[in-house]
């Protein structure tokens, strides 16, 4: 089934990944990490299962990693786990460390779930007139990495069928070959770069004279979406800047008392695409019962 979020006008997935990512880092209160990851998680497992699951796997090891490091590096807070050779271990510092971990965590799957639902394309859309060569450097970057894993795999498969792999041969070969996979990558990417400055140019791009073509228009579906998120954030902001989630980890862990308005503001923000998935696809199985 497709994506139902990104068939919204791509002014609306712009403004959500990028609202929700500016709240995501600017928070620390273990309640709206814990939402804002979730959150993230089953809307990336709702675009692709398989992939997320794979995607998750380093992400859990960075959360651990986090977890150990930070109190291990740093020996500020009163309750005291432990000592080690060099400094001592506390509790405030391990906590800090593991969210932190998950905040990382949901600002690299809303990333995941941003190039899912942000394709270039929209992404053209909406700066090619403002800034139509930053536009396409970001366009561009934003694709530099799955071109890259996407490419080096075919020349991986087209050398394997040579014998001239990295699986194959000594360790010395098996290094020279790796080199010949890179050179060969590098020479596609600077082709390839050639290649879309040359097309982009014979196209008038970034000229005044340019006309532009677009299938997005911002109908009544989008007015609703937009008002009920912007309602959503300044609620969130609003109790944000008023110390409502307010947290401190050093010397000991001092919270705000919970807000419910704000925990269920945030929550209907960050899950808002979630609910537009199941509606569509709760709708979907409803209309094939009837069949």
């Amino acid at each position: 089934m497709k994506n139902v979020f990104s068939t919204y006008h791509p002014a609306i997935n712009f403004c959500f990944f990028a609202a929700v990512l500016s709240v995501t880092i600017f928070l620390k209160h273990p309640v709206f990490v814990l939402i804002t990851v979730t959150a993230a998680f089953v809307y990336a497992i709702l675009l692709e299962k398989k992939a997320t699951i794979r995607f998750s796997v380093p992400i859990l090891f960075m959360i651990v990693l986090f977890t150990i490091i930070n109190p291990l590096v740093n020996a500020r807070g009163k309750t005291i786990l432990f000592y080690t050779k060099y400094s001592r271990v506390t509790l405030e510092a391990a906590i800090y460390g593991c969210i932190s971990g998950f905040g990382m965590a949901a600002v690299l799957l809303w990333f995941y779930c941003y190039n899912k639902t942000m394709t270039s394309d929209k992404f053209l859309f909406l700066f090619c007139k403002i800034m139509p060569s930053t536009a396409m450097i970001f366009s561009m970057v934003m694709r530099f990495v799955p071109n890259f894993y996407k490419q080096i795999h075919k020349i991986s498969y087209a050398q394997k069928c040579i014998g001239q792999d990295i699986s194959d041969g000594s360790k010395i070969e098996k290094i020279k070959h790796g080199m010949k996979i890179l050179s060969i990558l590098f020479t596609w990417a600077l082709e390839n770069s050639i290649d879309s400055a040359d097309s982009m140019r014979a196209r008038g791009y970034g000229s005044k004279q340019r006309s532009t073509f677009s299938i997005y228009r911002f109908d009544t579906r989008d007015v609703f979406a937009a008002v009920f998120l912007v309602v959503l954030i300044i609620v969130v902001w609003i109790k944000v800047l008023l110390g409502k989630c307010s947290i401190v980890f050093y010397p000991t862990i001092v919270m705000h008392e919970l807000d419910m308005v704000l925990c269920i503001a945030y929550s209907c923000f960050c899950y808002f695409p979630v609910m537009l998935e199941l509606k569509e696809r709760i709708a979907w199985k409803f209309l094939q019962s009837k069949i």
